[in-house]
């Protein structure tokens, strides 16, 4: 059995489009069991550990990366329409500690060091490709695995948030119609400059569109994906508007600022990329620690949705942390297409200090 080096793994300097077309085939390897009990949002699954939107291109990606530990694999953000990559770089290296949220910008790096600028920009394939591969990954994916899919609405210049609720809603359905084990809402995209990709700021707007999606996933759980939160009074807004709704957050995206070249000059035409990896770890932990809180503080009556920790973890010690800090599961991005086997590894060394 080949080793993590010789695994494929999403290839940072070929485009979007030739890694979605030569996706890996699944391993037949022996996956460690995971010890303890666990659920995701009401779903029984081996496991907390997972894989959030953004790695899984297609199903043959969340094939391979099921066949590798991972146990809720997120479809990679989808839309009611196309949409083209942005162009290369993608994944573009960074140089960088811990981030804060507060940093003007970030350095570029010649080699991976744990973080990078993450610049897609949502890309999407047709509806009826994505909805026909869906249905056809549930159907190979073994059962005791989940299948989330990740939504988000095509903001078009002439339309109302009405109207972009209703795009979300509509690709939830579609989803769901299609197999989906739960649905994902994509409120935050630092990428994007449009409503779409800032809801997450807008607890108003969120509820909004949260109802509309509420109203089509009947009981499928629905989770809502959002960005970088820090400040209390702002976290407390978008958990009081959504939590009619949410069975599950999922949370931090990225950590967004500028990149810059050894002088100085920006990247990406100057505008903000969400950072991701390890530079993100502590910012993630911190946001964690600040939505249990606010949870714990609900009155008795109120629902609690799973929070859903990623960003920067990396390791079983990490996994240990973030849900002994609150966390119902942990999603790895950037760890999981650095070393696909990962999971593999967490699961031994937990396995064997249980």
């Amino acid at each position: 059995m080949p080793n993590s080096q010789h695994l494929p793994r999403y290839l940072p300097e070929q485009t979007y489009e030739w890694n979605y077309k030569h996706a890996p085939e699944p391993v037949d390897r022996e996956v460690p069991s995971f010890p303890g009990c666990w659920s995701f949002c009401g779903l029984p699954v081996p496991s907390p550990l997972g894989i959030p939107a953004g790695p899984l291109l297609n199903g043959k990606w969340v094939l391979y990366y099921a066949s590798l530990g991972f146990d809720v694999l997120t479809y990679k953000t989808v839309r009611s329409s196309s949409r083209a990559c942005y162009p290369l770089p993608n994944l573009q290296p960074v140089q960088t500690s811990s981030l804060e949220g507060t940093e003007t910008a970030v350095k570029l790096s010649a080699e991976m060091q744990g973080s990078w600028a993450v610049s897609f920009g949502m890309p999407s394939a047709e509806p009826d490709v994505w909805r026909r591969d869906v249905e056809q990954t549930r159907k190979q994916l073994s059962a005791e695995k989940r299948l989330s899919v990740s939504v988000v609405g095509s903001l078009q210049p002439d339309w109302s948030l009405e109207d972009l609720a209703d795009d979300y809603a509509r690709c939830a359905k579609w989803a769901i119609e299609s197999g989906a084990d739960c649905v994902e809402t994509n409120f935050s995209c630092p990428n994007v400059c449009t409503r779409d990709g800032q809801l997450y700021q807008q607890p108003e707007a969120a509820a909004l569109v949260a109802s509309r999606v509420k109203a089509v996933s009947g009981t499928v759980p629905y989770l809502i994906k959002i960005g970088h939160l820090s400040q209390k009074a702002e976290a407390h807004a978008f958990l009081q508007a959504v939590l009619p709704f949410a069975a599950g957050i999922v949370m931090t995206n990225s950590v967004a600022t500028t990149v810059v070249d050894d002088q100085g000059t920006p990247l990406f035409s100057g505008e903000q990329r969400g950072i991701c990896g390890a530079a993100t770890r502590q910012a993630s932990l911190n946001q964690l620690r600040l939505f249990t809180e606010l949870i714990a503080e609900l009155p008795a009556d109120q629902p609690r949705p799973d929070l859903i920790s990623c960003g920067g973890i990396g390791s079983a010690s990490d996994v240990r942390t973030f849900l002994a800090a609150g966390a119902n599961a942990t999603h790895l991005a950037t760890a999981a297409m650095c070393d696909p086997l990962i999971a593999c590894q967490i699961r031994k060394e937990l396995a064997a200090t249980s």
